[in-house]
């Protein structure tokens, strides 16, 4: 029987938390062998072996949990948001120290999400105009989501790249907001709604026309599968990869 990889959760008691160590001890190739709350030494990942991680916790945190890791040996496999700019560079530089370890930085673990930015993103250079709408339980604190941000990103470089002029907008008199966020030229809508788990529609239009793209996670329990295969393929992207769509072959 192949040797199990050694798990450690961050954020175990969180809601997606809990939910990666049920995944986690369900899954035959993997051992959980520590799960970590609030307060909890990052040095029991030590001690208990651990080899791959799963950061789940607050913003304020993930960038040391994540660097802890990197600096003993640890495969790190990231859903918590907050990485800037300046603080991704400096994770790509402390792993160029590290050159066999491997991080990988998702805004969404949902496979159908993944897919449907990615899709997105190709359906966006054929369309005059786009905007993003995100719909997510009261209880989150950012806003855009990061899942809105990195489709927002995909979709304006898609743009960028086929010479596609901006979203037309003759929006001259506004209230503070009503238009919503501007990540790179594409407007993103932010709602917040209790009964809400996370849900993304990508509007596209053009004469005559409109195209939704839209994905709804009903239960924390449509992340579980990209989180494991986060771990499982983690070790053999050494290096740093935003989104889960670096790790698998769209074709696209």
């Amino acid at each position: 029987m192949a040797e199990r990889l050694p798990v450690a959760v961050l954020g175990a008691n969180g809601r997606m938390g809990s939910e990666a160590v049920k995944a986690v001890e369900a899954a035959p190739d993997l051992e959980l062998v520590a799960a970590l709350g609030r307060g909890d030494s990052l040095d029991a990942m030590v001690d208990a072996g651990a080899r791959y991680v799963v950061d789940l916790t607050v913003p304020d945190s993930t960038e040391a949990n994540v660097r802890f890791a990197v600096e003993h040996g640890m495969h790190a496999v990231v859903g918590t948001t907050g990485w800037t700019t300046d603080r991704l560079d400096s994770l790509r530089a402390l792993l160029a120290e590290h050159p066999q370890t491997g991080v990988l930085i998702a805004p969404n673990f949902a496979l159908g999400s993944v897919l449907a930015s990615a899709f997105a993103a190709k359906a966006a250079r054929y369309f005059e105009s786009v905007e993003i709408i995100e719909l997510h339980h009261p209880d989150k604190v950012d806003a855009p989501s990061g899942t809105a941000v990195r489709t927002a990103q995909l979709v304006a470089a898609s743009r960028a790249e086929a010479g596609v002029a901006p979203s037309p907008d003759a929006t001259r008199t506004t209230l503070d907001g009503a238009r919503g966020a501007d990540v790179d030229g594409v407007r993103v809508h932010a709602v917040r709604l209790r009964g809400l788990v996370a849900h993304q529609e990508v509007l596209l239009g053009g004469p005559g026309e409109q195209l939704t793209i839209r994905h709804d996670s009903f239960d924390r329990a449509s992340f579980m599968p990209g989180v494991l295969l986060g771990l499982r393929s983690v070790a053999t992207h050494p290096g740093l990869t935003v989104g889960l769509d670096g790790y698998l072959d769209l074709g696209l």
